[in-house]
């Protein structure tokens, strides 16, 4: 079994290195051919030691076996991330300073910032998403609810007087309880904690009601038998937690979904070739399975979609998350 699973990867990135060479014209080929002749940089916003950061380091080791060029993880923590956005606009133009990228950065901010420190159309060319997420409605063991309609029943009975946690303003989890918020009709206070363990170990002592989590955050407080996971935000139930229903299947909104997502971006106006290899390559480094089992440890997920594809999405998701934060008239600044 897993010899023909290898032998299939194999075989795709015969066909996809094939596909690229010969969808690219003469020059294009060449420039890529080429690249990089120097070491690459990944410049992180995230503290070293979490599910992104691990994945990206991940990701530059396979880079550096594929280029032969050494490929660094660079983390630039702090400040909404416009420390490393700042660090990478400063850097180098030809693709060898990468870019890891939140989904708030390029679909949240832009709403609720007066200014930001950068165009989010503009400035960057986001090759691909490296993972994506759905988040779990976590609750306290013992929780009077037993399915989400339980706590929409509560929450209608009682406006006003339940609440949720989250880690910052416009972070997916504050905003995903506004829009789940919005699609119930319900009212409920919001309370940032400083710290996602702060955040989790709230919902496990019951000092608040509820809170979206994902795995890697939630997950060990869940696995020590701290907290329960009432359901999947997401559109179909977690290959991985099958016995935790979706919302829907749970009482909720039919359509409700939580995502988080981390992309690549590199500089606009980059040569076709060059960027379309970075994009290849990373597939490619995302295949193994070493990867894989990475994926399972936090709960992410393969994001399989095309470039231009992700670009709609991109767009799609933007549009839609600003319209949470319009009608809840949140803003940072």
């Amino acid at each position: 079994m897993r010899q023909s699973s290898i032998a299939r990867r194999a075989l795709l990135g015969a066909c996809v290195a094939a596909a690229f060479s010969t969808a690219l014209p003469a020059n294009a080929q060449n420039a890529a051919a080429q690249f990089p002749n120097k070491a690459v940089r990944i410049i992180n916003p995230f503290p070293v030691g979490g599910g992104p950061d691990g994945l990206s380091r991940l990701v530059a080791e396979k880079l550096s076996r594929i280029w032969g060029q050494p490929v660094t993880v660079e983390n630039r923590p702090g400040g909404n991330g416009f420390i490393a956005i700042d660090a990478w606009k400063r850097g180098a133009k030809d693709g060898t300073d990468l870019l890891l990228l939140d989904n708030v950065h390029l679909t949240a901010y832009p709403f609720l910032f007066k200014k930001l420190p950068y165009d989010a159309a503009k400035d960057f060319d986001t090759l691909l998403p490296l993972f994506r997420t759905h988040f779990f409605f976590t609750v306290p063991v013992n929780s009077p609810y037993k399915t989400v309609g339980d706590l929409i029943a509560d929450a209608k009975a009682n406006p006003g007087k339940l609440n949720y946690g989250s880690w910052s303003i416009g972070n997916p989890v504050h905003l995903g309880s506004e829009l789940f918020k919005s699609m119930t009709g319900t009212q409920m206070e919001h309370v940032i904690f400083k710290e996602t363990s702060q955040l989790y170990t709230s919902v496990s002592t019951g000092d608040i009601q509820f809170a979206l989590g994902s795995a890697a955050t939630a997950g060990p407080l869940y696995r020590a038998g701290k907290l329960r996971l009432l359901a999947y935000a997401g559109p179909k139930r977690s290959t991985d937690y099958p016995d935790v229903p979706t919302v829907a299947e749970s009482g909720g909104p039919k359509d409700f979904a939580v995502m988080g997502w981390n992309a690549i971006a590199v500089p606009p106006g980059l040569p076709a070739g060059v960027a379309e290899k970075i994009r290849t390559d990373i597939l490619q480094a995302l295949s193994g399975p070493d990867v894989a089992e990475r994926f399972k440890t936090f709960g992410y997920e393969a994001f399989p979609v095309t470039r231009a594809q992700f670009n709609e999405f991109v767009k799609e998701d933007s549009k839609n998350i600003g319209q949470v934060i319009r009608k809840a008239n949140i803003s940072i600044d």
